[in-house]
């Protein structure tokens, strides 16, 4: 028998580097998580503010919007402490916890995303059952379902992590508590865990995905048919900017879950979690405003308002 001392705290090394080095991350760090979280309770202000976007498709953005704050927040504020502060360290629950979290947000969200490819799919391929395939009963249920999806991976996978022994090394080589740097810390066989990771969130990106490419494969066959070369751009630019941040999204989250090599590359992992957990969330308000009409006149109307 082999005698390990249980750890009780782990400590995030984050990114290396020097006190300068560790400035100018900070400095990056602070200016995208400011940005993420301004951006988005600004789409959310706007939405509530304008009755002409108080419609499913805008009921879904800002839904998605409260999710990217949420998000960024969960990782974002601690990996600031870290840089300014030499202890690193963080107790198992403060872990478990940002990993529920994490994960309940990161799946709602790709459920979510899900949903709104549904909802653009029924208003461009059958615009006259809109108002009742979309009624307000169903987008509370889609949004419902995403959380409660959120909510059984977050907590099959915190349990099944922190279910494992953890001895000897308490160093997470990331900047927040993830599942791939965490297995790598247990001293137990952790083949099962990596199997669930690949199975549930393999499953889960996959399957959300295939709703969303199946939606916009329709979308865009039912696009073609429109002879009007305006009815298309309008239809098209509808579409654009949620295919643009599904993209960023499932592109990232894939690499990350949806590999068993990920949890390997720890490293590499490293900046593409920067991309999901804080640039996405920033970037999401700037795609769904800037390619949006209906977004910028209600920039306008309200900026007629304070006008007056």
């Amino acid at each position: 028998m082999m005698n390990f001392s249980t750890v009780s705290t782990f400590a995030l090394l984050g990114f290396g580097g020097s006190p300068g080095m560790q400035t100018i991350l900070f400095l990056i760090f602070f200016i995208l998580y400011v940005f993420a979280v301004i951006g988005n309770f600004g789409i959310i202000v706007i939405i509530r503010a304008d009755s002409h976007l108080h419609t499913p498709m805008y009921a879904f953005l800002q839904s998605l919007s409260v999710l990217d704050i949420c998000y960024s927040s969960t990782t974002a504020p601690r990996a600031l402490m870290n840089f300014l502060q030499e202890d690193h360290t963080v107790s198992f629950g403060g872990c478990a916890a940002q990993f529920f979290f994490l994960s309940l947000f990161g799946t709602t969200e790709s459920f979510l995303l899900a949903a709104m490819a549904y909802d653009r799919y029924i208003a461009i391929c059958n615009p006259l059952l809109y108002s009742v395939s979309m009624s307000h009963q169903v987008c509370v249920l889609l949004v419902v379902g995403s959380c409660l999806w959120g909510v059984v991976n977050a907590v099959t996978q915190t349990m099944m992590t922190f279910r494992l022994p953890f001895c000897g090394s308490n160093k997470i080589n990331d900047f927040f508590c993830d599942v791939p740097p965490l297995l790598l810390l247990s001293c137990s066989d952790t083949f099962i865990n990596q199997l669930v990771l690949l199975g549930l969130c393999g499953s889960i990106i996959v399957s959300t995905f295939l709703i969303v490419l199946v939606s916009y494969v329709c979308i865009i066959l039912a696009i073609v048919k429109i002879r009007t070369v305006q009815g298309r751009q309008k239809a098209f630019s509808t579409c654009v900017s949620h295919l643009t941040g599904v993209c960023l999204f499932f592109g990232t989250v894939f690499f990350m879950y949806a590999q068993p090599s990920a949890i390997f590359t720890m490293e590499q992992s490293k900046v593409v979690s920067i991309f999901y957990t804080v640039v996405i969330p920033m970037l999401n308000p700037l795609v769904y405003s800037l390619r949006n009409k209906d977004v910028k006149q209600a920039l306008r109307r309200s900026r007629q308002k304070l006008s007056l």
